[in-house]
Formats: C-alpha cells, structure tokens, sequence
C-alpha cells in the first residue's frame, strides 16, 4: 500500500524526526554539536558532532546503546518538561554544555549522563532519583541536575554528589521554571552557573498559592485523577523567588527585588561580560525592569526601565551584556521594534527585530523580518516579502562598525532561518516555500560582511510524498499576510473551490511563513479539492509593534475580521466558492473557529473547532492578562472574547452551522472544561454538533494513529457539512 500524506504526517513527527536540531558550536569554531536520530521514522534523538573543518561526523552518545534497548521511562517533571516546550521525540531530547563545549550532559529516562565530545564517549554518572535538566559548569568540572523538586550537582567524574538546595515542602521546586514561565514566558529552566563555576543562581517556586485542577482519564475509571496546580486568569500564581548558593554548599544568599510590584522572573543572564541581569515584569506587563545583581549581597539595581500602554513583549536572547558591558536588548521605538546596544539603535523601522541569537565581540547576531515597507523601500506600498524571516547580523563597535546591517543567508529568496554561532563559525539552518525540509549550511562569517562556505549537515528526514505550493501574498488594505494553496493541478478553467480557512490566527503563532513544510497539511486538505487559505490578522507576529497590540483587550472582533477581509479580498483573485467556506483550527486556531460558526455563519458555513480556549477564565494568567486585563477588573471584556458566558454562548448568531469539537481529556494547558462546556451550551441552545474525545491525549496530539486520523476525521467532516462529493 502507498504511503499516504496523513500516515506520513504522523509518523514522522510532522517530518522533524531525522532532521539535524539543537545546534551548539564551540568558541573556537572547531566543532558543532547537534541532535538528530537515525532516520524520518525514528523518534530517538542522538548526540552527534561535527568536526571542523574536515567536516567528521560522529555519535557522541547513542541512547540505543546506553539504555541496552530497553524503554525510555520520564519521570513526571520531564514529561510536563516536554509538554510545556512541545517536544515530540524521544531519545535525548536535550543538553547543555560547558563553556569550552567539551563536555555535554543530558538525561535519559531520568538517568545522568555526560559525553567528551572530542573523544565521543559518553558515560552514566550517578544521581540522587529520575534527573532533569542537567547542565555542566562553565568549566566542566562539576554538573547539577533536578531531582525530586532539588537542586543537587556531582563532579564530572562521578563523585562528590551532593544536594545543593533541597524542597522545603511538596509544593516547592528548586531549579525548574514554574507553570507560567515555561508555557508563556519561553524561561524553560530554573538555575543558572557563574562564569566561574563557583556559585548558581536558582529560582525557587511555591506552588501553593496556586489553584489546583484535577485531569481524569475518563477511560481508565480506576486511575486517580493528576492534580494539577494552574493559574488561571485572574487567580493565584506561584510565588518565585531567586537565590544564590556556593557550589561547595557552604551559603546561600538571596536576590531581594521589589517582588509585589513586579512579580515575574521573565529573564537571567549571567555572563563574563558583567553581573547577573534579571528582567522583572509586572503583572500587568505593562512595566518591567533591568536589574544587575551584587553576588556579594544578593542586591539589586535597576539598570534599565520599560513601560508600554498596550503591554511589553519578551525576547528571547535578551536582555545580555556585550564584551565591553553594553547591555542588549529589543524595544518598541517609535513605532518600531528595533535592536538596542545601550542607548544606541542597530535596526531601523525596515526590519522588525524578533529575537537575539548572538552577542559577539563586535557585533549582534539576530533574527528579523522586514518592517515598515515604506521605510525600507520608499515608494512602494504593496509587500511582496510575507513570511520572510532572516537572520542578520549587525556591528556595533570595531573597524566593522559602519551602520547599518547585513543579512546572512544562503537564499536569495524570502525565506525563514535561524542561526547559532561560536566564534566566526555559523550553523544557518534556511527553508523556502519551494524546498521541502531545511537547508543547514555550516559557514564562515569574514569581515567583510560577507560568509565562505564549510559544508552542510545532512537530514535523515523524509521526502514528503506531496509537494505544497504556497502562493504567499499581502492582502487587502491592511495588506495582511496570506497563503493560498490551490488543489494539485488545478487550471483556471476548472470552476470555484469550496474554501477552507486554516488559521492560528493569535500572538506568538506565525502560519504564513516562507517554508515548504509549514504549508503540508494545509496542501493535503487543497488536494482534497477544497482552496485552503492561511491568513495571518493582526494579532500576530507581523511587522510592527502596532500591529501586534491591534488585539488589546478585543481578540475576537479583529481576529475575525481580518479573516473575513482576507476571505474576500483574495476572491477577488482566485476562484472561491464563498457559498462553502469551512474553518479549521486547534488552540488558539480553535477559538478562531469556534467565533467564526458561532458569530459570522453568514460567511462560514462550518467549522472544526480544536482544542479551543472557549472561556477567557480558564486560561492561565500571564498569557490571557496581557491581552484581556483580569476578570474581576474587565468582566465584559471576557465576556465579549469568549465563546461561552456563564449564561451560555457568548453573542452568537440565531443561525446555526455544523461543528466538530475536538479535545485531548489529557490536556493540561487548555483543558477539556473548555470544550465540555462550549458542547454543553450548545446543546441548551438547541444547536447540533459534534464531538471528538481524545482520550489520553494532550494538547500535542503527538500519539501516531490519534495524529493520522485526526486529518481524515476532519476532511470527512468538512466534505459531509459543506456538501461535497
């Protein structure tokens, strides 16, 4: 039997498994370390190294081996580990390094491992219970994990292990990020070496004060239900403290902050480059602070303050110190989101910057996409670059300080691309709409400017057995961004397509991107005869800080319509059937859909609604506050951003149209009480629906036949409501 698309889809872990990820290169350029498993099939990750610049590739440490064969077993803190950052493989998911990039550690079913990476040999060190997050000192000589909510390191040679700061209570962790941190702050780890290898800061959580929820699997009756401890909207979060310790056990110091006005640790940098620096941020996420830490005293002072009447985003990579102690990070200006070092702009409304990859001795490395079109081509209006993300580089001291910036790439055309640096070395890893897969070229920056190729890191990924052809445009006035895929071979003359809207549609979720693989599954569902439209409104990632905060304290009503305007602005151009328009979308895609059917059936005609956030309460607090305020501040704002109210629907229209609702009663950032309650205001408002319990299953799907016919139940869906054959 052929393989097909779905199955494919499924299988391969959406085609990432085989492709070569986590790259880290060392200082001096000689090797890159990276991930990759041995082919598209196969979910367990290896640690391989590259040497330079022969170009030798090598296993560092290979989980077959070091397990024997046997299952991998996570102990429950790895496993939410994994939910929060949304990882779907297995193997060795993660690793850190020393400073030299010489030694690696990682964990193994809850197992301590390290491996020399010149040498690639890799050994078990012992370990105090199920390890998580291991990460070597700066130097190598040591390396501390997280077991049983403590903080705990041993020597690098499998001695002296000892606990370093041990949980006071069942509810307290030291070393992991908290709910909020990992799931909407993108901090995913808790503790933080010295450039010296001396000492480390940690983060010390209390959940107590937080709510606590209970997830049953409904299936397995005689199973006790999960506790869990979410924050919702609104309610308590946990309380989250800082500390210093000596590496020998012999102290501990604490980071004292003004935490009642700015309770969120969002950001820890600690470099050679200076002091350690925290970024504080209210709960409001309107003012947040720079501050450098006195690791003599634990005290803190402000180095650079923000406020913002919308609210305030994180970066990742910033804030951090340049060599000469500049401090780096990226500000909304004037309309802009420029890269800053000190008080210095590097970027200019042309590009809108989205993160710090790397500080160099002279220059920053970064990503962004193009901004203002105006500014960066004068006299053209209409945007031909939607989806493009590029890595750049710009300098901010030295003979190659003379403004301005330069693109590193390997492609001409727009496409999307990130990069990892160590000394003049560079791993650019590069997709386009026309390439399945991505590129990862290993290069050589030159002070020109300029880069000299080393080679390339080869993918064991799959071909898919389609090839997306995404047409990627700016639409309408507002120019909003869209792809569009017709059905393979498909001519003009063919007649209008049934249409179906494939959005996120919401902040920090980018669709329409210049990259084949991103458009696979909306390709399949064209080739399914409908016309797929991906169109990203105001809300997301886009090309200014304006059109990111269009969505404060309105989600619903811009969201939808700036797909309405996309709809009919791009109908004007290709062959649509706006008689038969369906919507499809999952998480924040899900609320998209389920506003759609409910608000505006005299546009769509039917909608599969996944894992939607139908109640603004029910989700967590510093995601939902950003853009909402609280409940109890701002209660009809909720209330006009829900799908459902406590009196029921939330201003939906007397017409009704089919929906399918789909939820994974394992779900722990969107709980099913979203979809149980939309299904049951439903069902009093006398509108028939449909819906699809997953049992066991979270909010990644990642379990192979669930993925495979997850599609298929979709487009059989579709096809039945909008009247195909």
């Amino acid at each position: 039997m052929a393989m097909t698309f779905p199955r494919q889809h499924a299988r391969t872990n959406r085609f990432s498994l085989g492709a070569p990820r986590a790259f880290t290169v060392a200082p001096d350029g000689g090797r890159v370390v990276f991930l990759r498993s041995r082919d598209g099939a196969d979910r367990g990750n290896a640690l391989w190294v590259r040497e330079l610049p022969d170009g030798g590739e090598f296993p560092a440490a290979d989980p077959e081996v070091l397990l024997d064969g046997a299952a991998e077993e996570l102990p429950p803190e790895e496993r939410a580990r994994r939910e929060r950052s949304r990882e779907g493989s297995a193997g060795i998911v993660g690793y850190a390094t020393d400073a030299a990039v010489e030694l690696a550690a990682f964990a193994l079913s809850g197992r301590l491992f390290t491996a020399e990476l010149r040498a690639g040999t890799a050994r078990e060190l012992p370990a105090a219970g199920a390890v998580v997050d291991p990460r070597p000192s700066p130097d190598g000589r040591r390396v501390a994990y997280v077991t049983g909510g403590g903080l705990r390191t041993v020597d690098s040679d499998g001695t002296s292990e000892r606990a370093l700061a041990t949980p006071e209570s069942g509810t307290v962790t030291y070393g992991l990020a908290e709910f909020v941190a990992a799931e909407e702050m993108g901090r995913h780890r808790g503790y933080w070496w010295s450039p010296d290898s001396e000492r480390l800061l940690v983060a010390r959580a209390d959940d107590a004060p937080v709510t606590r929820w209970w997830i049953s699997d409904p299936a397995n009756p005689d199973r006790e239900p999960t506790e869990v401890a979410y924050p919702a909207a609104g309610t308590a979060n946990a309380e989250v403290t800082l500390h210093l310790f000596d590496v020998e056990g012999d102290g501990r110091l604490d980071v004292t902050w003004d935490r009642v006005r700015y309770p969120y640790l969002a950001r820890v940098h600690w470099s050679s480059y200076g002091p350690p620096v925290l970024l504080v941020q209210a709960r409001d996420q309107r003012s947040q602070l720079c501050l450098t830490v006195d690791t003599e005293t634990g005290a803190t002072s402000p180095l650079h303050a923000e406020d913002d009447q919308v609210w305030l985003e994180l970066f990742a990579g910033v804030p951090a110190w340049t060599p000469d102690g500049r401090l780096v990070r990226v500000e909304d200006k004037g309309g802009a989101r420029l890269l800053m070092v000190g008080d210095r702009p590097l970027t200019s409304s042309a590009l809108h910057v989205r993160a710090v990859l790397d500080v160099g001795d002279e220059d920053v490395l970064f990503s962004a996409s193009p901004g203002d079109p105006a500014d960066a081509r004068p006299g053209d209006t209409r945007r031909t670059d939607a989806g493009d993300i590029g890595v750049y580089r710009a300098a901010f001291r030295g003979s190659g300080a003379k403004g301005g910036w330069e693109r590193v790439a390997t492609d001409p055309v727009p496409h999307v691309a990130s990069a990892v640096r160590g000394g003049d070395t560079v791993v650019l890893s590069s997709a386009t709409p026309d390439r399945p897969g991505a590129l990862v070229s290993v290069l050589r920056l030159t002070e020109d400017g300029g880069t000299e190729p080393l080679g390339t890191v080869a993918t064991y990924a799959e071909e898919p057995v389609l090839r997306a052809a995404p047409r990627l445009l700016h639409v309408g006035k507002r120019e909003i961004p869209a792809a569009v895929l017709l059905p393979t071979g498909h001519r003009e003359g063919d007649g209008p397509l049934p249409v179906l809207m494939d959005p996120y549609g919401g902040p920090h979720g980018q669709r329409v991107v210049a990259a084949h693989n991103a458009h696979l599954t909306s390709q399949w569902f064209a080739d399914q005869g409908f016309a797929v439209l991906v169109v990203d409104g105001r809300g997301t990632p886009g090309y200014s800080p304006a059109w990111e905060k269009a969505i404060s304290r309105d989600l619903a009503d811009v969201n939808l319509t700036d797909q309405v305007d996309a709809l009919h602005a791009l109908a004007e151009a290709y062959p649509l059937d706006l008689s038969r328009v369906g919507i499809r979308g999952w998480s924040y895609g899900g609320l998209l859909a389920g506003l759609a059917v409910l608000r505006r059936p005299d546009v769509f005609h039917a909608g599969v609604v996944g894992a939607p956030v139908t109640d603004q309460r029910l989700y967590d607090t510093h995601y939902t506050e950003r853009y909402l305020g609280t409940p109890q501040d701002d209660p009809e704002t909720y209330a006009a951003n829900s799908l459902i109210t406590d009196a029921g629907l939330s201003r939906a229209a007397a017409e009704h149209r089919p929906m399918m609702l789909i939820h994974g009663l394992a779900d722990d950032n969107v709980a099913v009480a979203h979809t149980l309650r939309l299904s049951s205001a439903l069902l009093a408002d006398g509108r028939p629906h449909e819906v699809l319990p997953l049992s066991g299953v979270t909010h990644m799907t990642p379990q192979e036949e669930v993925a495979e016919n997850l599609l298929l139940l979709q487009v059989a869906f579709l096809k039945r409501s909008l009247g195909l054959a």
